[in-house]
């Protein structure tokens, strides 16, 4: 990695630090959450198969991701012993009963995973998945792992799902969140909301940055890794880009009115497939609302056709910094990769004032 500055948020371990292992940590939403609040919070080592999600934590954070798969770090080094765990692996890769294929990759992320909890024998783990996990068989098989003689056979787990807008997210973002706890500790409580009836809105996230984008590209800093350079790192603030719309594009933006959507453009500009059709969903290429908070920030946040991602007023997708905003990353964060990589980062994320919630209410336990 480059050292053309230091990580802005590096902490070092001390006496009275609540340690954390990151896993599948991207570019440290959860970290980000986590250190927000309370400055005793301190991720001791980071895991992230993404080559640019890692230089982007590292470049944040300081030197302590390791870039790879789990599996290999497992292997190749001794895991710490930690207070918390912290993670969300994909949820395909949960299932642990029934007939499947041992090679399965998704399989072995998940027993990598309870794999690292047993060694490190954290007091409390977090695990963060979509909310439609709640439903799968999935959270079925993570109870059974966590029965006498099961895989995790000294942790219990409680979930709820959890909507980051209730917690002072300017975004509705709705996750759930399993709770684990090692049995010869206190059960914790999950966070009570604290703006379930006060969202804060896109027009407070925006504050201060202009309608107007101030560039369409990366600046030329560029980091080395261990496999490639690529593009970073960038401060959240470097990320206000634009892009270059097609004609028919712009004038469809200048047509759609405030919280208004493709319903609401005339015939001559609708695309072919959206002729006659009325119904389906009412966020393609949707404005977002100045005084709500956002709709769910995705990967691919810079492209309206995707969902409610325009401008409450200007004639454009909202830029990587509104979206990094909206998910709660500071404008000292830095960045790492293309446009493309840097906005997977970001839309991957958990929103800072989630993991912040999470952290709090666990503060009582470990703190």
């Amino acid at each position: 990695m480059s050292e053309t500055s230091p990580a802005p948020f590096a902490r070092d371990v001390t006496g009275n630090s609540i340690t954390m292992l990151d896993l599948f940590a991207g570019a440290g939403g959860l970290t980000n959450g986590f250190y927000s609040a309370d400055k005793r919070f301190v991720t001791k080592r980071a895991v992230e198969f993404d080559a640019a999600a890692a230089a982007s934590f590292e470049a944040t954070f300081g030197r302590k991701v390791y870039a790879g798969p789990i599996q290999d770090w497992l292997q190749e080094e001794k895991t710490p012993q930690v207070d918390v765990v912290i993670g969300g692996p994909p949820c395909q890769g949960f299932s642990l009963l029934g007939k499947r294929d041992e090679n399965d990759l998704r399989n072995q992320l998940w027993r990598q995973y309870a794999e690292t909890l047993r060694k490190a024998q954290p007091k409390y783990f977090v695990v963060e998945n979509v909310a439609t996990f709640v439903k799968s068989p999935q959270l079925v098989d993570f109870y059974e792992a966590t029965r006498p003689n099961g895989l995790l056979a000294d942790y219990d787990f409680d979930w709820q799902v959890l909507n980051a807008a209730d917690y002072g997210a300017p975004q509705a973002r709705k996750r759930a969140i399993l709770i684990g706890y090692r049995r010869d500790m206190d059960k914790p409580e999950f966070p009570v909301p604290t703006h379930a009836r006060k969202h804060v809105t896109v027009r407070q996230a925006f504050d201060g940055i202009p309608h107007r984008a101030d560039r369409r590209e990366l600046g030329e800093a560029r980091t080395e890794t261990a496999t490639r350079i690529m593009p970073g790192p960038f401060k959240t603030t470097e990320l206000h880009l634009d892009r270059e719309y097609q004609t028919i594009s712009l004038k469809r933006f200048a047509a759609i009115p405030p919280g208004g959507n493709r319903m609401d453009l005339p015939e001559d500009l609708k695309a072919n497939c959206w002729v006659g059709h009325t119904s389906g969903s009412g966020d393609v290429m949707g404005r977002l609302h100045w005084d709500k908070p956002s709709v769910t920030i995705r990967t691919e946040f810079f492209k309206p056709e995707k969902g409610r991602y325009l401008h409450p007023e200007a004639n454009r997708a909202i830029t990587h910094l509104e979206a990094a905003r909206l998910q709660g990353f500071y404008d000292e964060h830095r960045w790492v990769g293309s446009k493309t990589a840097i906005a997977k980062q970001i839309g991957n994320a958990v929103p800072r004032w989630l993991g912040q919630a999470i952290a709090r209410s666990l503060l009582p336990y470990v703190g």
